[in-house]
């Protein structure tokens, strides 16, 4: 067992892992957008968007990531008649099942926040989405980090699937890799280590923000209510 392939390999496995956290990243970022909006739509009371945003949801939830890439790699070129890159399909595949999730996130959080406070932002002369977009949203993203964070490390490792369709992320070419040298053990460690870190750095990060949120929670419970006395109230009403 020699490690002497991985470091001969250093140069081509990094540019593996730059196009898998290129791939993350936007589709994290699209997927993100897209699952807001489709949460916000399923809370909708007007059937017209609340059936849609559903169906979308069920469906992509009710199926494997690997036929969705299928579906986007295969399909979308006979719909719009020229063929599509690799790398873009693999985000828009990736952007259609993580964004159904992520919407279920975004209602559960949303449905967390009191009624009240959506039903004072309406009587104040906010539309729909200007409340959600000003007073729920903000509250609501607070308790959803955890969940979305763990949504996010999914997809972190689901991009390892984009070397199904050619993608030259970090799988594809440790694959590549080991089918020249046949180092399998050494090769695949290595590479499921890299995946490894990166997770559990996220992980780290969603429990550190989840702390902030808890402490920041408790102060706000903790703070003291302004007492008026009826001297002060006599003298507020005193010309």
């Amino acid at each position: 067992m020699s490690f002497d392939v991985i470091t001969n390999n250093i140069p081509y496995l990094w540019e593996g892992l730059k196009t898998t956290l290129k791939l993350a990243a936007i589709s994290i970022g699209l997927s993100f957008v897209l699952g807001t909006l489709l949460g916000m739509a399923k809370l909708s009371k007007r059937a017209l968007i609340r059936i849609p945003a559903t169906l979308y949801v069920e469906i992509v939830r009710g199926t494997p990531l690997i036929m969705v890439i299928f579906w986007v790699f295969f399909l979308i070129p006979i719909l719009v008649g020229h063929s599509i890159q690799p790398f873009t399909s693999a985000v828009a595949a990736f952007t259609i099942f993580t964004s159904a999730y992520i919407a279920e996130i975004v209602r559960a959080g949303i449905n967390s926040i009191p009624v009240g406070q959506t039903e004072a932002a309406l009587a104040s002369g906010l539309t729909y989405w200007q409340a959600m977009r000003y007073i729920i949203l903000p509250q609501a993203i607070t308790r959803m980090i955890p969940p979305l964070v763990g949504q996010f490390i999914s997809l972190f490792k689901d991009t390892s699937l984009a070397y199904i369709i050619g993608v030259l992320e970090l799988t594809r070419r440790a694959t590549i890799i080991n089918n020249r040298e046949f180092k399998s053990f050494e090769i695949f460690t290595f590479t499921a280590l890299i995946y490894f870190v990166l997770c559990y750095a996220m992980s780290r990060f969603a429990k550190y923000l989840e702390k902030r949120r808890r402490v920041g929670e408790t102060k706000n419970e903790k703070i003291p209510e302004p007492e008026i006395m009826a001297g002060d109230i006599g003298a507020q009403t005193t010309p």
